[in-house]
């Protein structure tokens, strides 16, 4: 088991790997890796991350097989179902670095300033359970003078619902905060720009870093 600054370390350089075009991922995904992962996995890094097709962890990060412990879904929100994955992997796996990885231009973000802008009686249930999640961390840029720029506002509400999802894992699972203060897990949130392909980490990163 590594560090949760260790992990990060090795996120970051990862990324700076993808970002350059030097990525090399081949090694980590051949026959001999996937024979080796047969009897256990140790990831070291669990991402909880957006559905978009754009934003593959494991490519984002130039890592392969047994890496990283994904979870996806739209919007990167948290529910239940999603702090019971990271609940296992930090328990089960001993991984303690968890990513809430958001981007730019997040549909998810985008369909939840669309509803508030103006409500809508025909979206799927399924759909509005989504967007319910992410309306709390946006509404309140919305009444602010972002609401007559929408580039910017969509840019603070990435980041909003991103810093979101970091506190509810932080304080929305006995586990986890027990985890957090007694056995080094860290939380952080981050922002993978599409436009550049970086992931900037900005929320619960220490300040040495």
């Amino acid at each position: 088991m590594i560090s949760a600054l260790e992990a990060l370390d090795r996120l970051r350089a990862g990324n700076r790997r993808f970002v350059d075009g030097l990525a090399g991922r081949g090694q980590l995904t051949d026959k001999a890796r996937r024979s080796a992962l047969v009897s256990g996995q140790a990831p070291f890094a669990i991402i909880h991350g957006c559905s978009d097709s754009r934003v593959p962890a494991e490519l984002v990060f130039d890592q392969g097989l047994g890496d990283l412990f994904v979870i996806r879904v739209a919007g990167n929100v948290v529910a239940p179902s999603q702090i019971g994955s990271i609940e296992f992997a930090a328990e089960r796996f001993g991984t303690r670095l968890v990513v809430v990885l958001g981007h730019t231009q997040c549909g998810a973000v985008q369909a939840t300033l669309e509803e508030l802008e103006r409500p809508s009686e025909r979206r799927s249930p399924n759909l509005h359970s989504i967007v319910d999640r992410i309306e709390p961390a946006v509404a309140t840029l919305f009444e602010t003078d972002l609401r007559q720029d929408p580039t910017v506002l969509m840019r603070y509400a990435v980041r909003a619902n991103i810093r979101a999802s970091v506190s509810h894992l932080r304080h929305g699972s006995r586990l986890l905060e027990h985890l957090i203060r007694q056995e080094g897990l860290l939380v952080v949130g981050a922002e993978y720009s599409l436009e550049t392909g970086e992931v900037d980490f900005f929320e619960g990163v220490p300040r040495s870093r």
